[in-house]
């Protein structure tokens, strides 16, 4: 995102594997940043750009999985994908179930590595992109007084001016009045988008109590 080449993590505690995939990541035209253990990268600084993880799982210390635990623990998100050659069943059953994206066995195939880490990159880049324009809705909200709030969720949820009125006791000229400021603090021109941005946000409609 904005422009940002995305950095791999490559977590491996072989350094012939690290020297050839990082080779191999940074000609693909990826940055690329190698550890040889799990506790290494934890204490590397926090990275909050586009990227993904190329993790071990048999290493010294800190194995793969658990370091994905770690990671959703503390809510560090980036796509993995664990590459092994002591792969088996429950281990993969257990990563994928965790949130891997992938689960590669050595020799890795390189155009499959490769493939996995574009998929993983894309699906980062638009978890990124989710995550902005919630954050983005959001502060639209905020500027929202309680009244605007409100007729805001009667709005999206089909009512007419003259039935929110209705439901919350004031004129109707009053609700134009909140629903324009409404409209143009959210930043949309047509309902079928309120409607859109609320649904992202999850706020819920208005459940009224007119027939």
């Amino acid at each position: 995102m904005n422009g940002q080449t995305p950095t791999v993590f490559l977590i491996d505690d072989d350094p012939s594997v690290q020297r050839g995939l990082s080779r191999l990541i940074r000609v693909a035209g990826f940055n690329v940043k190698a550890f040889a253990s799990a506790g290494d990268f934890l204490a590397s600084p926090h990275y909050d750009g586009p990227g993904g993880i190329v993790l071990d799982v048999k290493m010294p210390g800190l194995s793969g999985p658990d370091l994905q635990v770690e990671m959703n623990k503390a809510e560090y998100s980036m796509p993995i994908i664990f590459i092994s050659g002591h792969g088996d069943v429950p281990t993969t059953a257990q990563a994928m179930k965790e949130g891997a994206l992938d689960f590669l066995t050595k020799p890795v195939d390189r155009e499959h590595l490769l493939n996995a880490i574009r998929t993983a990159l894309d699906k980062d880049r638009a978890s990124r992109e989710g995550h902005a324009e919630f954050e983005q809705i959001r502060a639209k909200l905020a500027k929202l007084t309680p009244r605007e709030f409100e007729v805001m969720r009667f709005v999206v949820a089909g009512l007419l001016n003259k039935q929110i009125a209705y439901e919350l006791g004031i004129t109707e000229d009053t609700v134009k009045i909140h629903r324009g400021r409404m409209m143009s603090k959210m930043d949309v021109v047509s309902v079928a988008d309120l409607v859109r941005l609320t649904q992202k946000a999850g706020v819920e409609p208005a459940d009224p109590g007119i027939k």
